[in-house]
């Protein structure tokens, strides 16, 4: 007997000690259905995070034997995803518009003028700015012209953009600190003559005549609003942002910020294409952290469809003169191509018009050569010749596209552009075909931040009312994993960044958004009403629903 007490407890002891020990993690999520946009995994139970990072991913029972911490997200039957990324966004420009007069869904001119005058009230300042008309939207659908402004604002300067940010809307005092007359002419872009004079719409490139005597904010108003900015996309799911075309003054500022841990949200800053920003960055070559991407040149084709300057092959059908126009000169389009080649840079190059990307789709492949992974990217690849289409998977071009575009044109885009022209617009499930890929972003503030309208967008095809019934050009819908695909892993990957972010695997950052219904399962005619509770960036809580 004494033997055996004296045996037992070393016996139990040493069972003890091969009892493999619960590791400690910082966060444990568990009891709930999470897509992790792992394709050998593609649905979880739980996950643990460590250091900001994905420790491990698995199902409930294992993470929970293996690991352990102070705090644990019961998930209760929730869903969970990746971070959203807004592969093609404005996030300083949004930023700005949140202290300008709101436009957006205003239904004819005199809403309009009520709209800022009611601004002009409130915020009183040396300029009267505002973002969001479009005349699209009017009984009559036809540019405004300056009289309306001159008669409630005649000392003051007024500059309205429309929504997608290529035509402006102002007055006789904006023009006349311009100096813009009838005789003004501009590259890349058009002052439009009515009765002999300026009508008082700018169309691309000739808003800069009137944006550029437009006071600066101060870096103080630039910082506040960049943490505003990021408040609102927080609520929605973003984690992550290509802002595209920044100056080197704004990128430092969010480079400053996140280094203070102030601003966390994650940014792909696209270059705007200065002297000074070659010299800065492009010459060092790309750089990469865990907040910031600098390894993108912004370039502009032509304009937009809604103010007719997309650059089209044959002239529009609702206005026989025009073609559209050419923004950037093509010299300088193929010069800084060659010189991103060359530093290893991406060239991510807006192109709307079938002409447009015709040109830029022939620039890349004389650059590229061949395939290759310089992940070369089309910017809304809007309306391209059904015969320019194989051009992206030879040369492995990115198109990468915005939903809601295709929704918000769908009323008007076969007036610009004839039913034969459609064959080629917004045709996202052929171009997905073409490198078996597609990113996807929103052009906020051109359209919502709210991704999940993206989301609808490319899998319904349809407005908030379900028009049309059968959907927009439906062949060209993406099924819902693929829309999910292309604002996280997809999105991911067209800045390079899909070893750090984009799925919920192992090592990569610990972002990701809880929703309490399903968007993966719900009714088409739901999934933009589905509401964010929670979202997290390196496993820390930046939003609650609530707070």
């Amino acid at each position: 007997m004494r033997t055996i007490t004296l045996v037992f407890p070393i016996l139990l002891a040493g069972l003890l000690s091969c009892r493999p020990m619960k590791k400690e993690v910082d966060l444990i999520v568990a009891n709930g259905v999470i897509y992790t946009m792992n394709d050998t995994c593609p649905v979880a139970e739980a996950f643990a995070v460590k250091d900001h990072r994905i420790a491990a991913v698995g199902n409930r029972r294992e993470i929970i034997n293996k690991y352990r911490s102070d705090h644990v997200i019961d998930l209760n039957g929730r869903f969970v995803y990746p971070g959203w990324i807004d592969a093609h966004c404005h996030f300083h420009g949004y930023s700005l518009t949140l202290g300008e007069a709101a436009l957006a869904g205003s239904s004819s001119p005199e809403e309009i003028i009520a709209l800022i005058t009611e601004h002009h009230r409130k915020y009183p300042a040396t300029w009267l700015t505002g973002r969001g008309w479009d005349q699209n939207d009017w009984e009559v659908k036809e540019f405004p012209d300056k009289a309306m402004l001159d008669a409630h604002f005649r000392d003051i300067p007024v500059m309205l953009r429309r929504i997608d940010g290529h035509a402006a809307w102002v007055n006789s005092k904006a023009l006349e600190m311009a100096g813009i007359t009838s005789s003004t002419r501009v590259e890349g872009g058009d002052v439009i003559i009515k009765n002999g004079e300026p009508s008082g719409i700018l169309i691309d490139n000739a808003i800069d005549l009137v944006g550029s005597l437009v006071p600066s904010a101060d870096s103080s108003d630039v910082v506040n609003a960049l943490l505003r900015a990021e408040e609102n996309c927080f609520s929605v799911g973003l984690t992550s942002l290509h802002d595209a075309g920044l100056g080197s003054d704004i990128i430092e500022i969010i480079d400053a910020l996140q280094k203070e841990g102030r601003l966390k949200m994650r940014i792909n800053a696209m270059l705007s294409p200065s002297e000074e920003n070659i010299r800065k960055y492009v010459e060092k070559g790309p750089v990469q952290n865990d907040y910031l991407t600098i390894g993108t040149i912004k370039l502009y084709a032509d304009g937009a469809l809604g103010s007719r300057g997309a650059l089209l092959t044959e002239p529009y059908t609702d206005d026989p003169g025009n073609r559209g126009l050419r923004l950037t000169p093509e010299e300088d389009l193929i010069r800084y191509c060659k010189k991103a080649f060359e530093k290893n840079f991406q060239v991510a190059t807006h192109c709307i018009g079938d002409e447009g990307n015709r040109m830029m789709l022939k620039i890349y492949s004389d650059i590229l050569g061949g395939r290759n992974d310089r992940r070369w990217r089309i910017e809304h690849a809007q309306i391209i010749h059904p015969e320019d289409i194989p051009l992206f998977g030879i040369f492995n071009i990115v198109p990468s596209v915005q939903p809601t575009h295709a929704t918000s044109d769908m009323y008007w885009a076969e007036e610009r552009l004839g039913r034969e022209r459609m064959a080629g617009a917004y045709a996202y499930k052929e171009l997905l075909g073409q490198n078996g890929w597609i990113p996807a972003g929103s052009d906020f503030p051109v359209e919502d931040i709210n991704p999940l309208y993206g989301f609808y967008a490319a899998v319904a095809r349809k407005d908030f009312e379900g028009y049309p019934e059968k959907g927009f050009l439906p062949e060209n819908a993406l099924s819902r994993e693929e829309a999910l695909k292309s604002m996280t892993i997809w999105a991911a990957m067209a800045a390079f960044e899909e070893n750090l972010k984009g799925s919920i695997e192992p090592g990569k950052l610990a972002d990701f958004v809880i929703t309490e219904k399903d968007i993966m399962a719900v009714p088409e005619e739901e999934i933009f009403k589905v509401r964010v509770t929670e979202t997290y960036s390196g496993g820390e809580q930046v939003y609650r629903k609530g707070e």
